[in-house]
C-alpha cells in the first residue's frame, strides 16, 4: 500500500486499510517475526531467556506491563523497544489532538470533521516512533498533566460554557491514543493519581471536572519500577496494580561477557583509532568491579549498582589513558591498572552505602572495590601467595627475594610508556613470571603490574599510595624503618 497516495478518508476506504487496536498490532508484528525468525529485541543482551520470552508472552496476551528492576536494568530501554512491533504507518484524521484513527474516530472534534468534510477528510500518516509517550512520575504531577482539565481560555476564545466537552484541554494519556504509553517509576506517582488511571486501564472511561467522557482509548500501558521505592518514596496501588496484566522481573547481567556486550554497545568511548590498547584482562577487571560492587558488605544491595556503573567505569579509564599518552606526547599506549584510579569517579556517584560504609566514605569503598578486583583476577592467574605447599616451587621467590634486599619501584599514575616499562623491566623475576600467563606480548606490561598490585594485596610486599604515585617496597622494610624513625 503506497501512502504516500492516499490522503483522503475516501481513497482510505478503497484501498482496503482495515483498522486495528495498538495490541493487536503488537501483537500481529511478534507473530510474524517469531513465525521468521527475527530476533525482537535487538541490542538485549542477557535476557534473551529469561526477560525477553516473558515479555513476548505478555504481547500475546495482550497485556499491560509492568516491569520491576532495580535501577540500571534496561527497563526503560526495552519499553523503547517495543515501538519496532508497532505497523510502520498508521492513518489519522489530520489536525486531531489525539490521533483519531479516520475509520474509529472517538473525539468530539474529529466526528465533527468527518461529518462534515465525509470522504473528503484530510488524512496523515503517524510513523511508529512518534507513537511512543513517555512520562517519568514525580510527586508534583497532576491529574491535569496525565488526563486533563477544563481550559478557560478555551473556553473563552469559543465562547462556550464550562459544561461543553470542547472546552477540555487533554493531558498526555488520551493524547497517546493509539501509542505505547509508558509511565517510568510508578511509585513515585501519588495514589490519587494512580487511582485515575483504574478506569482507562479498566473502561476506557475519562473524569475530568465533573465530565464523564466515554473516550474507548487505545493504549498500550508500560509501566517500570524499582522494587526500593515500595518503602522509600510510595508504592504501587492495589487495585492498580491487580489491572496490570502482566508483572515481569529484570535482572543485572548474570555474566562477565554479557556486562562486556552491554558495555562495549553504550559506551561512547573513542577508541576506534587504535592508539590506546585495551588488554582482555582489564576489560574483564572493569564489569568485575560491579559484580564487586553488588556483593560489597558497604553497599546497600537493596539499591543496586547500574550497568551504567561499568559503562562510564570504562570510559573513564580509556580518558585517563588518553589524557597520559598526550601529556607524554607518545604515539600510543596501553591500559594500566594504574588506570583504575582514574575511575573512581565514575563509581562513588553509583552507589548507596549502608552505615559502615558511610563510615568509611566512598573514596575508600571504591578503592576497596578495585583492590578486591584485583584480588581475584589475580588469582585467577597464579597461587594464592600464602597457600603455596612446602617443598614445592614458589613462582614469587625471586620477587620476595628481590624486594627482601630493600629494593622498591615507584609507579606513577602519569608515567611515560618508556618510563613506566623501564621500572617494570627493573624487578628481577618479574617479567620471565608474567610470560608465564600471556597469550601475547602485548598483555606482557599489564601483566607484570598486576603481579605487583596482586602481591600487595597478601601482604608479600608492601604498597603505598600517596598523590598519583604508587609504590611498592619489603612490608619488613618499612616497619623496620618505622621503628628506626620512631628512636
Amino acid at each position: 500500500m503506497d501512502i504516500t497516495k492516499i490522503k483522503t478518508l475516501g481513497e482510505l476506504k478503497k484501498s482496503g486499510y482495515k483498522s486495528k487496536d495498538v495490541k493487536t498490532e503488537l501483537r500481529d508484528n511478534l507473530l510474524a517475526n517469531l513465525s521468521s525468525g527475527k530476533v525482537n529485541f535487538p541490542n538485549i543482551h542477557g535476557f534473551e531467556d529469561t526477560v525477553i520470552p516473558d515479555l513476548e508472552r505478555a504481547i500475546l496476551s495482550k497485556h499491560n506491563i509492568l516491569l520491576l528492576g532495580l535501577r540500571g536494568q534496561a527497563k526503560t530501554k526495552i519499553a523503547r523497544l517495543m515501538t519496532t512491533l508497532l505497523d510502520e504507518y498508521v492513518p489519522v484524521v489530520s489536525g486531531s489532538e489525539i490521533n483519531d484513527d479516520p475509520l474509529k474516530p472517538i473525539s468530539y472534534q474529529s466526528k465533527k470533521i468527518i461529518e462534515k468534510e465525509r470522504d473528503k477528510t484530510s488524512i496523515s500518516w503517524l510513523h511508529r516512533n512518534e507513537r511512543y509517550v513517555e512520562k517519568l512520575a514525580t510527586p508534583d504531577v497532576s491529574i491535569a498533566d496525565l488526563i486533563g482539565d477544563v481550559d478557560p481560555i478555551k473556553a473563552a476564545s469559543l465562547k462556550l460554557p464550562f459544561s461543553d466537552e470542547r472546552v477540555i484541554h487533554f493531558g498526555l494519556v488520551p493524547r497517546a491514543h493509539r501509542c505505547i504509553f509508558v509511565i517510568n517509576e510508578l511509585p513515585d506517582l501519588q495514589a490519587r493519581i494512580q487511582v485515575s488511571l483504574f478506569n482507562i486501564l479498566q473502561e476506557g472511561d475519562l473524569q475530568i471536572r465533573g465530565f464523564k467522557l466515554r473516550l474507548p482509548l487505545d493504549l498500550q500501558f508500560v509501566f517500570t519500577a524499582n522494587p526500593e521505592d515500595y518503602t522509600n518514596r510510595g508504592s504501587i496501588v492495589t487495585p492498580l496494580k491487580d489491572r496490570i496484566e502482566s508483572q515481569i522481573l529484570t535482572h543485572y547481567p548474570r555474566s562477565i561477557e554479557t556486562a562486556k556486550k552491554i558495555t562495549a554497545q553504550e559506551s561512547k568511548s573513542e577508541v576506534e583509532n587504535k592508539k590506546i590498547e585495551v588488554p582482555h584482562d582489564v576489560k574483564d577487571m572493569i564489569e568485575m568491579i560491579a559484580f564487586e560492587a553488588r556483593s560489597s558488605a558497604y553497599v546497600d544491595e537493596k539499591s543496586g549498582i547500574s550497568a551504567r556503573m561499568g559503562i562510564s567505569a570504562f570510559e573513564n579509564l580509556i580518558s585517563t589513558a588518553e589524557r597520559r599518552m598526550l601529556l607524554n606526547k607518545d604515539k600510543s599506549t596501553s591500559c594500566r591498572i594504574t588506570d583504575f584510579w582514574g575511575v573512581i569517579p565514575a563509581m562513588t556517584g553509583k552507589m548507596e552505602l549502608v552505615y559502615e560504609g558511610e563510615q568509611e566514605g566512598t573514596y575508600n569503598v571504591a578503592l576497596s572495590i578495585i583492590n578486591g578486583v584485583i584480588e581475584d583476577k589475580f588469582l585467577e592467574m597464579f597461587p594464592h601467595p600464602e597457600k603455596i605447599k612446602e617443598g614445592s616451587s614458589d613462582p614469587f621467590g625471586t620477587l620476595r627475594q628481590w624486594f627482601g634486599a630493600g629494593n622498591e619501584i615507584q609507579l606513577l599514575n602519569d608515567d611515560s610508556e618508556k618510563d613506566h616499562k623501564k621500572k617494570l623491566n627493573s624487578v628481577v623475576g618479574l617479567k620471565k613470571l608474567a610470560e608465564t600467563k600471556i597469550s601475547n606480548k602485548s598483555s606482557l606490561y599489564f601483566m607484570m603490574e598486576l603481579i605487583l598490585h596482586g602481591l600487595s594485596e597478601f601482604d608479600v610486599i608492601n604498597k603505598t599510595i600517596v598523590d598519583g604515585e604508587i609504590k611498592f617496597a619489603d612490608p619488613f622494610g618499612n616497619i623496620l624503618d618505622d621503628l628506626a624513625n620512631d628512636n
